[in-house]
C-alpha cells in the first residue's frame, strides 16, 4: 500500500505562527485530498446480524477474539464506556443487553473486576445505571460502576469559535495508559457532528462536569462538555475531536445497531430496527463501517475524515476486511438531523 506524504515540521510551524489564519489553514489542509494521509494498515471489523442484542455482541467479539486478546495482554484493567448522553431516554443509551454480551465475552479472559464508567451530560451516572438496569448485571458479573465526575482529571485544551485555546477537564481514569478502553456506542445521528459513534462517545464522556451538576433551571456548578463543541455554532467540534482523539480513543469499539436512532439525535430521534452490531480494535475502521451501514457520506463527517487523514485509523473501505455478515446486505439510509445542511457547511 503506497503511503501519502505528511506535512513537514516547517509547514506546521509556519501555520501555527499565523494564529487564527493558521488554524483555519490547518483545517483546510485536513479537508484537502489525501495529501496529508498517513500510512495505515488494513483493518478487520466484525459485523453480525441477528435477533438477540446480547448474542450479536458476543458473536461479533468472538470473530475478532485474537486481536482483542493481543490488546488485553498489554493492559492491566478493562473499562467499558457506555453511551449515556442522558440518564432518562433508553433509545439514546447503550442497552444493558449489549453490556451483557460484552461482559459474557470478557468473563473467561479477565480475572479482575471490569469497570463501567460514564459522565452523562444531564446528571449523575448513577441515575442512568439504575434507569437502564445496568446495575442488575452485578448479580452475574464482576463489574463495578464508576462516576467519572468523581474521579481525577487532567487539563487538556480545545479550541473555541475563534480557534483560541480553552482548557477542559478530561478524565484521567479513561486516559490511563494501562486501561483497555472499550467504547460501547450506538448507531445514532447527531445535531452537531452528523453521527455519534465510538470515538465521540469516549471523548465527550471524558469531558467532565462538577459533581452534582444538572441541566435545567437552578443547576449548580459547571460542565466542560459544551466547551468541546468549539463555539456556539460548533465551529471547532470536528477539530477538537481530532485533537483529543490523538490522546484518547478506544482500544475496542463495539457499536450496537440492534435498534439505532435516526432524525434528531442524539436524544430526540426515532428508532431504526437494524439488528446489527459492529466491533473492531481499530475504532476508526469500525466507525467507518457504521457510517456506510447508516447511509451517510463519510467525506462529509469532518472529525472522522480528519482522523483518517491524520493516520489515527483505517478510513478506506477498500482496506477494511469485514468478517461475519456482508455490509451490502444490511445497508440502511438513516434520516439525518433536521439541521444537517448547517452541519455540512463546515465541510464545504
Amino acid at each position: 500500500m503506497k503511503c501519502k506524504t505528511r506535512p513537514t515540521r516547517r509547514d506546521l510551524l509556519a501555520q501555527a505562527a499565523c494564529g487564527l489564519a493558521g488554524s483555519l489553514a490547518l483545517l483546510r489542509a485536513f479537508r484537502a485530498p489525501a495529501a496529508q494521509s498517513a500510512c495505515v494498515r488494513p483493518s478487520r471489523v466484525a459485523l453480525v446480524h441477528g435477533q438477540s442484542r446480547a448474542e450479536n455482541t458476543f458473536q461479533a467479539l468472538k470473530l475478532i477474539e485474537g486481536q482483542i486478546r493481543e490488546g488485553l495482554a498489554k493492559k492491566r484493567r478493562v473499562v467499558i464506556k457506555p453511551n449515556m448522553v442522558v440518564t432518562n431516554n433508553p433509545l439514546s443509551a447503550t442497552h444493558a443487553e449489549c453490556l451483557e454480551g460484552l461482559l459474557e465475552f470478557f468473563r473467561p479472559l479477565v480475572k479482575d473486576e471490569i469497570f463501567v464508567a460514564e459522565s452523562p451530560a444531564n446528571g449523575p451516572a448513577a441515575e442512568g445505571y439504575a434507569n437502564y438496569k445496568y446495575d442488575q448485571l452485578t448479580t452475574r458479573y464482576r463489574v463495578r460502576f464508576v462516576e467519572l465526575d468523581e474521579q481525577p482529571f487532567v487539563i487538556e485544551h480545545v479550541v473555541d469559535e475563534r480557534y483560541h485555546p480553552r482548557p477542559v477537564r478530561v478524565s484521567k481514569f479513561l486516559m490511563d495508559p494501562e486501561v483497555y478502553l472499550v467504547s460501547a456506542a450506538v448507531f445514532k445521528t447527531h445535531d452537531r457532528a452528523v453521527v455519534t459513534l465510538s470515538l465521540k462517545n469516549v471523548i465527550f464522556g471524558a469531558l467532565l462536569k462538577d459533581r452534582g451538576f444538572r441541566w435545567g433551571p437552578g443547576s449548580k456548578g459547571s460542565t466542560d462538555k459544551p466547551t468541546g463543541h468549539g463555539g456556539p455554532r460548533n465551529q471547532g467540534i470536528h477539530y477538537n475531536l481530532l485533537t483529543l482523539g490523538k490522546r484518547l480513543h478506544p482500544d475496542l469499539a463495539v457499536i450496537d445497531g440492534f435498534q439505532g436512532m435516526e432524525g434528531n439525535g442524539p436524544c430526540s430521534g426515532t428508532p431504526v430496527d437494524h439488528k446489527v452490531v459492529v466491533a473492531g480494535t481499530d475504532w476508526l475502521a469500525a466507525d467507518r463501517t457504521v457510517v456506510e451501514l447508516m447511509g451517510f457520506d463519510f467525506h462529509k463527517i469532518g472529525y472522522l475524515t480528519f482522523c483518517a487523514r491524520a493516520g489515527l485509523g483505517q478510513g478506506d473501505l477498500n482496506q477494511i476486511e469485514v468478517v461475519g455478515a456482508r455490509v451490502a446486505d444490511h445497508l440502511r439510509r438513516y434520516r439525518p438531523h433536521d439541521n444537517i445542511e448547517d452541519q455540512y457547511k463546515w465541510m464545504s
